[in-house]
């Protein structure tokens, strides 16, 4: 293994040397932020290398304007939340999920298909997913939409705020102010769509994407791959999770999504609207379409607390280049999203950058 990261490193000073200037790689999923940190990795890399966290936490990237409409919907009576935990503290305006839970109508579920069962239990209330996530989480909720149309659950709905991954990678390139170089694309989401749906930013934008799982020596050789490519200056969507990443991914999911969902124009948090983006479900399934049902809106408003987790989304900044990170701001009083997930960079930065200062 020594000698595997040996030869890493070479590839990585080699390719800093060929460029002549820093080279900015993105980490897209926020698990690889998390696993890059506790493995010590960044102090395996040049110093003229930068890792940058990129939009790859489900809950972070969910626009403030969705937040204020779930909590909009828990304060009806009428309406039983059920949420993933992760979204339980993020703050909105009037609060988050976890102050209105002494109310009794919002329920942490650990699957669509407790949400389900949850609308089973409680005839009388309307149950209303909570539906955020990446392609990785999509096809469960597909699968809890199809069921409750055939099994007649009329008070079952999702308040979808699933994402799509490349147009958001394709987003961060178009922006001018953009310093990314290549990409450590998501292992639990390529699973899903491929490999090959990266091919599209290799071919318009000339930027290297390799596919990597979340052991540390899978990083360490993904940003080797990537290097490689630098240097022959050859990009190309490649993937060194083979054991479950193939080009095409998984069809029969595709499938799944495909049929029920469709992708709109969608708001992210820090990237504003992209288009085609988010996915909505399709007008066979539009009766359990929470936004449908109540006629609420997801309102492009912006944060106003002078959180900048949007930047640190963009790789624009690091968390601690925030006002408020480690301030005001922290794991058990956080102000934005990015504090809030454990996947989050925020929260990763807050826990792990102190260690590796008492490593140096």
């Amino acid at each position: 293994m020594l000698q595997r990261i040996k030869n890493a490193q070479l590839l990585m000073n080699a390719a800093c040397g060929v460029t002549g200037r820093p080279i900015n790689i993105m980490e897209v999923c926020g698990t690889h932020t998390v696993s890059i940190f506790r493995n010590g990795i960044r102090g395996m890399i040049p110093k003229s290398m930068k890792l940058l966290s990129g939009p790859g936490c489900p809950v972070c990237v969910t626009h403030q304007g969705y937040i204020d409409t779930v909590l909009e919907l828990a304060d009806r009576n009428d309406c039983l939340i059920a949420t993933y935990g992760d979204m339980i503290r993020v703050p909105g305006k009037g609060g988050s999920l976890e102050t209105k839970k002494t109310a009794g109508n919002v329920r942490i579920v650990l699957s669509s298909e407790d949400a389900l069962q949850l609308a089973k239990e409680n005839p009388s209330k309307t149950v209303v997913f909570i539906a955020v996530g990446f392609e990785t989480t999509t096809p469960a909720t597909a699968v809890a939409v199809k069921q409750a149309a055939n099994e007649g659950i009329e008070n079952f709905c999702i308040l979808s705020n699933h994402k799509l991954v490349v147009p958001a990678m394709q987003a961060l390139l178009s922006d001018e102010n953009n310093r990314i170089d290549a990409f450590l694309c998501p292992g639990h989401v390529s699973v899903i769509i491929g490999y090959g749906a990266f091919k599209p930013i290799t071919k318009q934008f000339r930027k290297p994407c390799v596919v990597a799982g979340f052991e540390p020596m899978q990083i360490i050789e993904g940003l080797a791959e990537i290097c490689r490519q630098i240097i022959e200056g050859k990009p190309e969507a490649k993937t060194i999770y083979t054991a479950v990443v193939t080009e095409h991914g998984n069809q029969i999911a595709q499938g799944i999504i495909s049929e029920c969902f469709e992708p709109v124009d969608g708001y992210w948090r820090g990237l504003g609207k992209i288009p085609k983006s988010t996915l909505q479900l399709k007008e066979k399934y539009s009766k359990f379409d929470a936004f449908k049902r109540f006629g609420v809106t997801e309102k492009p408003e912006n944060d106003t607390t002078g959180c900048r987790c949007g930047e640190v989304l963009c790789g624009l900044i690091d968390p601690p280049q925030c006002e408020l990170f480690g301030r005001v701001c922290e794991p058990l009083t956080p102000v934005g999203p990015c504090m809030v997930s454990s996947e989050g960079a925020c929260a990763a930065w807050f826990k792990y950058s102190k260690r590796e200062k008492q490593n140096k």
